[in-house]
C-alpha cells in the first residue's frame, strides 16, 4: 500500500512478492536509504554500515567491516570467546542454587561481552552505563521523528525532548568511543616499543586510517559508526533471540522436553555443548527459526529508499520513493504458515526455508546489498548459548508459576523485546 508520510511517499511491501521484488528483482534500485534525522545524528551523520547511502563510501565500509570481522572465517576464530563466555554464564547460573535468576541480564552481559572483546580487545568495566546507553540508542533508531517527514514541524521533535535525548546519547557514546579509540593508539605506540598485541576490530580500523596507499581514508568519525553498528546490531538482536527462545520454551514444555532430549543425546555426558555438535542440531536450529519468525527482531525492516524510478508489480514508483517492508506480517501471513501465531518448530523439521536472506518467507535479517551482514556472527551465538542453557538446567517459573502465565508482551524499539525481564528458577539436570 501506498502512504504519505507528510510530504514523503512511503511503500509499504507486506507480501512475499512484494519483498522479492523489492529486495531481489529490483535490489539495486532499492539499496539506498533515506535521510532520517535521528539516524544520522546517532552515526555521525550516518557514516555506518546500516544508515550510510548507497554508493562507494558504503561497499568500502561494509566490505571492510565483513572480512575482519564478519566473515565465516572470522566468525570461527572467535569460538574461544563464544565458549569461554557460555561457560562463564552457565557457572554463574549454577551458581544461584535454585534462587530467582534474571536470565535476561545474564544473556545481555554475555552477548555484550563477546562482542567487547572481538570488537574492542576487552571487556569494559562500566557495563551497566553502556548497557543503559545502548538501550537509549536503540530506541532512539525506532522512534518516528517528524522532522524527517514534515520539515516545517521540526520544532515538534523538540517540543517533545526528542532532540535533547538524541543529542545526550550521542555525545555520551562520542566520549566513550573517542576513549576506546585513545587505547588503542596508546597501545598502537606500545607495540612500537618492542610489545606484542592481537588485532581487534578498532586496531584493524585504525591500521587501514594509517595505510597511504589505499584510496579509501577512514576518518575518526567513520570507526566510531563502525563501532556503534557492531555493538547495537550485534548486541541487541542476539540478546533477543535467545530470550524469545526461552520464553517460548519455558510457556510449551514439551518443545522443551524435544530439545532437551536432542541435545542430550548428542553431548553424550560431555559438560559442555560445543560448536561442532552444532551440524546434528536439527530441533535447536528449527527452534531458534520459528522463534525468528514469531518473535521477528525488526518487524519493520530499515527503510529502503528507490534510487530511481522503477515500475514494481505493476505500479510506477518515483524515484526518492521509502519502502518499508513489513517482514512481521510475512512471517504470520496464514496463506504462507499453518497456524501462524502459534510456536510450532515443527514446521521447519521438513522444510528448507531459512533465514538466511534468500527464502522470502522469512527475513528477519533481510536480503539482498542491504541485508544484516552480521547472521553467521548472531547464528552463533544463539545456538551456543541455547543449547548450552537447556542441556544443562530445567527452567522453572518463580512462585511455581505455571508456564503459560510467562508475560510476553512486548516493548517496541527498532527490535522488539520482552516488556518485562525473564526471571527464572533453574535446577540442573545433573
Amino acid at each position: 500500500m501506498l502512504i504519505h508520510l507528510g510530504s514523503v511517499p512511503v511503500v509499504v511491501v507486506s507480501s512475499v512478492e512484494g519483498a522479492r521484488a523489492v529486495l531481489k528483482t529490483h535490489d539495486l534500485i532499492f539499496s539506498n536509504r533515506p535521510k532520517l534525522s535521528i539516524p544520522a545524528k546517532l552515526t555521525y551523520g550516518a557514516k555506518d554500515i546500516g544508515f550510510a547511502p548507497y554508493g562507494e563510501y558504503w561497499r568500502q565500509v561494509k566490505s571492510i567491516t565483513v572480512v575482519h570481522l564478519l566473515s565465516r572465517k572470522r566468525v570461527r576464530s572467535f569460538r574461544s570467546i563464544r565458549e569461554r563466555e557460555t561457560i562463564s554464564m552457565i557457572d554463574m547460573i549454577g551458581k544461584t542454587r535454585g534462587s530467582v535468576v534474571d536470565l535476561s541480564e545474564m544473556i545481555i552481559s554475555l552477548t555484550n561481552n563477546i562482542i567487547c572483546q572481538v570488537a574492542l580487545g576487552r571487556i569494559y568495566g562500566d557495563y551497566k552505563k553502556f548497557k543503559e546507553l545502548l538501550v537509549a540508542f536503540q530506541n532512539l533508531l525506532g522512534v518516528m521523528s517528524v522532522g524527517s517527514y514534515i520539515p516545517w514541524l521540526s520544532w515538534v521533535d523538540w517540543l517533545r525532548g526528542l532532540e535533547g535525548r538524541t543529542n545526550k546519547v550521542a555525545k555520551e557514546l562520542n566520549e566513550f568511543f573517542d576513549g576506546v579509540i585513545e587505547e588503542h593508539i596508546n597501545k598502537n605506540k606500545m607495540v612500537n616499543d618492542g610489545n606484542e598485541k592481537e588485532n581487534d576490530l578498532v586496531d584493524i580500523l585504525l591500521d587501514i586510517q594509517r595505510d597511504d596507499t589505499t584510496d579509501f581514508k577512514f576518518e575518526r568519525d567513520t570507526i566510531k559508526a563502525v563501532i556503534s553498528d557492531v555493538f547495537s546490531g550485534g548486541t541487541d538482536t542476539t540478546f533477543s533471540s535467545i530470550e524469545w527462545a526461552l520464553s517460548e520454551l519455558i510457556r510449551h514444555p514439551k518443545t522443551m522436553e524435544k530439545l532437551q532430549l536432542e541435545v542430550t543425546k548428542i553431548a553424550q555426558g560431555r559438560p559442555m555443548i560445543t560448536e561442532d555438535d552444532m551440524v546434528n542440531m536439527h530441533y535447536l536450529k528449527a527452534v531458534l527459526k520459528e522463534t525468528l519468525r514469531l518473535h521477528t527482531p525488526l518487524p519493520i525492516l530499515v527503510p529502503h529508499e528507490s534510487r530511481q524510478d522503477v515500475n514494481l508489480m505493476g505500479y510506477d514508483i518515483p524515484q526518492g520513493t521509502q519502502v518499508m517492508i513489513n517482514v512481521s506480517a510475512i512471517a504470520r501471513d496464514p496463506l504462507l504458515w499453518d497456524e501462524p501465531d502459534k510456536f510450532k518448530p515443527e514446521r521447519f523439521l521438513n522444510s528448507s526455508i531459512d533465514y538466511k536472506g534468500f527464502d522470502f518467507e522469512l527475513l528477519p535479517f533481510g536480503a539482498g546489498r542491504r541485508g544484516c551482514p552480521g547472521i553467521e556472527f548472531t547464528a552463533a551465538i544463539n545456538e551456543l548459548v541455547l543449547a548450552n542453557i537447556v542441556y544443562k538446567y530445567d527452567l522453572a517459573l518463580p512462585n511455581d508459576g505455571r508456564p503459560e502465565e510467562l508475560d510476553i508482551s512486548e516493548i517496541v524499539g527498532i527490535v522488539v523485546h520482552k516488556k518485562s525481564p525473564l526471571l527464572v528458577v533453574p535446577t540442573s539436570r545433573f
